[in-house]
């Protein structure tokens, strides 16, 4: 992949990538905060403001070495985990679970809100608006709008692998019957590792690309 077309593909995923892990983690920290856990409010992690999110490999290295040797097939990134203390609320395992629930439930509503954008705006006007207009604006806009909506389902896909600390696992520990939960949770401290393995092996595909396949069937109906 040349410089010239890495470029050109950062320009397109940076800015859906950005948004997408930004509220997704901020979706944590709200909920979080309604159901009685202020910590992500009191450290300033309840903002739109990147900076408060990025982590350097996450967000910044990541991506780019995905863009890299990839070709520009696939970006992904993630922020840095808001800060939870279950112990706040009235029902830890329930209001875990709620507010794990929320990050894929936010990026299926970024989706949703790209499609609308990209079928019902930039679509309508790139049939009508001057040559100039619609090359140098609105195309880089439609591409930017397509980028988001694979970005926040294979976002939300992903994180909805039900191994803790993933998204997916805290729900699944928050909605066991109690002794099958504290079992099930004990995993979590080897959980990156056995995501880490099911990626490498291609089992994760197994449950990532049919959920993919099925937000981007639902996306189509608008």
């Amino acid at each position: 992949m040349d410089p010239s077309s890495i470029l050109r593909q950062l320009a397109i995923s940076a800015l859906p990538v950005l948004i997408a892990i930004t509220f997704h983690e901020l979706s944590h920290g709200f909920i979080a905060n309604k159901l009685g856990d202020p910590t992500a409010k009191m450290m300033g992690r309840l903002t739109i403001n990147p900076i408060a999110h990025i982590d350097l490999f996450g967000t910044i290295i990541m991506p780019l070495l995905l863009l890299i040797f990839t070709n520009g097939q696939f970006v992904f990134g993630y922020a840095k985990p808001v800060p939870i203390n279950p112990m706040n609320f009235k029902n830890p395992r329930r209001d875990m679970a709620i507010s794990a629930a929320g990050g894929p439930a936010t990026n299926i509503l970024l989706a949703i809100v790209s499609m609308v954008m990209l079928k019902f705006a930039v679509f309508p006007l790139l049939s009508f608006a001057p040559e100039g207009m619609a090359a140098t604006v609105l195309e880089p806009i439609a591409m930017m709008l397509k980028s988001s909506i694979i970005i926040n389902v294979v976002l939300a896909s992903f994180n909805l692998i039900p191994i803790p600390p993933l998204d997916g696992g805290r729900v699944v520990v928050g909605f066991l019957p109690h002794k099958q939960a504290m079992s099930f949770s004990k995993i979590e401290p080897f959980g990156f590792i056995i995501v880490i393995i099911l990626i490498y092996t291609h089992i994760a595909d197994y449950f990532v690309m049919p959920l993919v396949n099925l937000f981007l069937q639902l996306l189509s109906l608008f």
